[in-house]
């Protein structure tokens, strides 16, 4: 054993050392290592720091952190807004891109009659354009729940996957796909838009909480001074449009690279027009019913339909996946707590407030103008005179001028309020009034550059009124707990408007430009007497909002009184009135800063509404 064991040493030695040596030598120095720690005297317990356990960051600088988390959290809102306005601007691209195609399509009496003889596809546009257009008339009746039941930001995603329904069911035109997916696209239309304009607006609430994070009313979640977000939401409200008139350039694709190497010349289409631009009446009276030269194959089709499934299908990745919550968790708790009855009820009452009565024009001149440029003045005078194959020419001139022009929005930063909007009713009322003498020759050409000047000048008109109505809201409304009732109200009035368009597409050029530019008048004069109101200090009506009435059961719910309170114990009453009527002309306090209320009867909190008015 002992002959086994010396050479076995003697390699180890010869490999790195003796290995028992070095071991026996590093027992001894730990040992000695102990016994000086137990002659150490013993700390006590005050002179013991934290530094002791976690070693001391001498580098650490508090303030730089803050500094660094608060700027995360605004690069966080920023990508929030981008994400927004491009999934806005892909979806609304991509349903006006479709429709475009498939109104061209079915209008042709070849394509009918080849591809579907007996389905009455003319019949099925028509009945799919009457869901469009009529559904949203009911969506004052349930815009705010759904936004309220799903949140902002889920509410978003739903309608954005409603859009992307619709791309989906023209793999299989029939009655039975195209019509309810039509009447969906109608239902998610006022839901789209007031969660869209909610959701921007707070995103630039959010920002300025980020930006001043140090301010005492941030910190201590006060109600900020009356005025501090106007500049933020002035900004996001023009970033968003910009995005959102691109739209109307990415739903002229299908146009360019598939649909315009199957139409007609002008020579064809328009052989039996007479009478273009304020002369017409209808919409294209004599439009030749062939309008493309040969068919395209059914896997073209199903190609370029593919195209946009997969664009809607990003959009939706885009507001899933980047688009963060508008509201934070008890904050989402606290707007559908205070009862489904009077989230139904709030909008009609806000409705009594004398400012959004003043603006109920302009959001109908809102919702007249858009469609009128895309149907009465890209048909009934572009198309008539320079041909389908240019239409897309004309649509793309007002996409690019509306989304240049947006930056005019941000002259609100330095000038009255009123000018943008004034401004943009201006060039609208000059353009009007030309159109009412204007008729240009059918079939011709030599005025083709006026169609583009006079779309991009509608443009400027657009945007001006666009970026100013959603920012003049903000401004005006900065409580998050009225934001989507008041954009729920500025939605509506628009489809409801669109609704009056769809059905006066039979009316003479003249009696549409004679709706048009009365309506425009009466509102820049009912905003002026509004913004005169203003500034004589008359006090608005607002409805008070309730307090959330809290059921806890089977679950905890975390309160700045009492976080450890559970279901079983007993509730404690608390009184006092709700947001106030606002007789002086301020919004209403803060709901934290004010105790929370329990259950109380319906009626008495509607008595309570009907005294204070």
């Amino acid at each position: 054993m002992v002959s086994f064991v010396s050479p076995l040493r003697c390699l180890l030695a010869g490999w790195g050392g003796n290995v028992y040596e070095e071991a026996e030598a590093n027992r001894v120095g730990a040992a000695n290592r102990e016994l000086e720690d137990v002659n150490e005297p013993p700390l006590n317990g005050p002179e013991v720091q934290p530094e002791d356990f976690v070693g001391a960051q001498g580098e650490y600088n508090e303030e730089e952190e803050e500094r660094k988390y608060f700027r995360r959290k605004r690069l966080g809102v920023i990508k929030n807004l981008v994400a927004a306005s491009t999934g806005g601007m892909l979806t609304y691209g991509v349903f006006l891109g479709l429709l475009q195609m498939q109104l061209i399509l079915h209008y042709d009496e070849t394509y009918r009659e080849v591809k579907y003889s007996n389905l009455e596809l003319q019949n099925i546009d028509n009945r799919m354009l009457m869901g469009i257009n009529v559904t949203p008339i009911a969506a004052l009746l349930y815009t705010p729940l759904l936004i309220r039941f799903f949140g902002t930001k889920w509410m978003l995603f739903l309608a954005v996957g409603i859009y992307a329904l619709f791309v989906s069911t023209n793999y299989w035109e029939r009655y039975y796909t195209l019509v309810p997916s039509a009447v969906a696209i109608g239902v998610a239309i006022v839901p789209l838009w007031a969660s869209m304009g909610n959701y921007i607006t707070r995103m630039a609430q959010k920002y300025y909480e980020f930006a001043n994070y140090k301010m005492e009313h941030v910190q201590n979640q006060k109600r900020a001074p009356r005025g501090a977000y106007n500049s933020y939401i002035i900004v996001f409200q023009t970033v968003f449009y910009g995005f959102f008139y691109l739209s109307f350039v990415w739903a002229q694709f299908p146009m360019f690279f598939f649909l315009t190497q199957y139409l007609y010349d002008l020579n064809h289409t328009l052989c039996n027009v007479q009478h273009c631009g304020t002369n017409s009446h209808g919409i294209l009276t004599g439009f030749n019913t062939t309008v493309l030269q040969k068919l395209p194959r059914s896997s073209e089709l199903i190609t370029v339909e593919s195209v946009l499934m997969g664009v809607a299908f990003f959009s939706m990745l885009l507001v899933l996946i980047f688009c963060g919550s508008a509201y934070r968790p008890t904050e989402e708790i606290d707007l559908r707590s205070i009862g489904w009855g009077n989230i139904f009820q709030l909008p009609f009452k806000h409705m009594r407030d004398y400012r959004l009565r003043h603006l109920f024009l302009f959001f109908i001149y809102s919702g007249f103008e858009v469609l009128f440029v895309c149907t009465g003045f890209a048909l009934s005078y572009g198309v008539c005179s320079i041909g389908l194959e240019r239409l897309a020419y004309i649509l793309i001139a007002y996409g690019l001028s509306s989304a240049v022009f947006c930056t005019l929005g941000l002259s609100m930063l330095w000038l009255p309020r009123q000018v943008p909007l004034v401004a943009g009713a201006c060039v609208h009322a000059i353009l009007l009034i030309a159109l009412f003498c204007w008729e240009p020759k059918a079939k011709s050409l030599t005025e083709e550059y006026v169609f583009y000047v006079v779309a991009a000048l509608w443009g400027l008109g657009s945007a001006l009124n666009k970026t100013g109505l959603s920012s003049l809201l903000g401004m005006l409304y900065e409580d998050k707990e009225r934001q989507d009732f008041v954009f729920t109200i500025y939605h509506w009035w628009q489809a409801l408007a669109i609704f009056v368009v769809y059905l006066w597409s039979g009316l003479p050029m003249k009696a549409k430009l004679s709706i048009l530019l009365l309506t425009l008048v009466t509102a820049v004069l009912s905003y002026l007497w509004m913004e005169r109101k203003i500034s004589q200090l008359i006090p608005h009506r607002l409805p008070k909002i309730p307090r959330p009435c809290h059921k806890v059961r089977g679950y905890r719910y975390l309160e700045e009184e009492n976080s450890d309170e559970s279901g079983s114990e007993k509730e404690e009453e608390r009184e006092g009135d709700s947001s106030e009527g606002e007789l002086d002309g301020e919004e209403p306090h803060d709901q934290r800063d004010q105790p929370r209320c329990q259950n109380r009867c319906a009626y008495e909190q509607a008595q309570e509404e009907d005294n204070i008015g």
